[in-house]
């Protein structure tokens, strides 16, 4: 046997523990140990691609593949035999002196997904490797990926880049702060708040509101002055984990429960208040004095 055929195979068997201590690790933290499948990337909604060349790329940003995801864990260390085996031999003809190939990437955001040269890149992340060269192809997406982004992650983001498809914001408002959920499936209620601002408006004015009209309305005149209030009292701080978007749903969606509940329109200082004494005084209490003023202001402008 080669010496580097030897050093190889010793390597590969230090990594196979490797792979074993990671997916027992991820298995104690119950998170996922997988490369994300390329496919998902659909729901990003990508509006076209164009041919960057050949560049070096980091390998810590490689997140995914086109059609080996099953075959790797989440460092991109190999994890079945049969990979363990086509790393051996790429790392022998490595020890041996021979070039390896560019590997062949799509770019998605910050991240990318290997095309071609998986075991490539396995290699380089065996080895601590910063860079790899490689011949890429972006991805044009309106929600752009990051490295350490899980499947939880692409799945939010797609349905944010569906919503900035049926609302636009992003045309309408550019460089508007980004709304972004920690649980899927919230923004159709966003989508049932601009339709209620649209048919309110729409009374309140005698006229027929478009529907670019009532998402720039919505956004200027509820969404982000409720989220300045939510940054100006620190309030996001209480809640970890969570996101602005889920306090401003949360504060809007305690106003309405309230008027149900208790048979009329409930303003803003009575849902309030109600918050106020049940969480008493504190950071709270503080956030919540802050948005009764600002539904105070608004209910005080024409046609509030």
């Amino acid at each position: 046997m080669r010496v580097a055929e030897q050093q190889a195979q010793a390597e590969a068997e230090r990594l196979a523990h490797r792979v074993f201590f990671y997916d027992l690790l991820h298995r104690l933290r119950r998170e996922p140990n997988g490369l994300l499948p390329f496919h998902v990337v659909s729901r990003l909604r990508p509006k076209g691609e164009h041919y960057l060349g050949m560049r070096p790329i980091e390998v810590d940003k490689i997140i995914g593949s086109v059609d080996r995801y099953d075959d790797f864990d989440a460092q991109f260390l190999p994890k079945e035999p049969y990979t363990v085996e086509r790393w051996t031999r790429l790392r022998t003809a490595q020890l041996e002196g021979v070039e390896l190939p560019p590997i062949q990437v799509y770019k998605v955001g910050e991240t990318y997904f290997v095309k071609d040269g998986n075991h490539r890149v396995a290699l380089a992340k065996a080895e601590n490797q910063t860079y790899i060269d490689a011949e890429v192809i972006e991805l044009e997406v309106p929600v752009a990926l990051e490295p350490g982004d899980t499947l939880k992650d692409v799945i939010l983001k797609g349905e944010y880049a569906e919503f900035l498809n049926r609302t636009k914001l992003d045309q309408l408002r550019p460089g508007h702060e980004e709304i972004r959920f920690s649980v899927p499936g919230r923004y159709d209620k966003l989508l049932e708040h601009i339709r209620t601002r649209q048919y309110f408006k729409g009374l309140e004015e005698k006229r027929s509101v478009s529907w670019e009209e009532a998402v720039a309305d919505w956004y200027d005149t509820l969404y982000l002055p409720t989220v300045r209030e939510i940054r100006e009292q620190g309030i996001l701080q209480n809640f970890p984990g969570r996101t602005e978007a889920d306090l401003y749903l949360w504060v809007m969606d305690h106003r309405y429960y309230l008027s149900q509940a208790q048979g009329h329109a409930v303003g803003a200082e009575e849902a309030t208040a109600s918050y106020r004494e049940r969480f008493a005084k504190g950071p709270l209490g503080r956030f919540l004095e802050g948005v009764s003023r600002f539904f105070r202001r608004l209910s005080l402008q024409p046609g509030g």
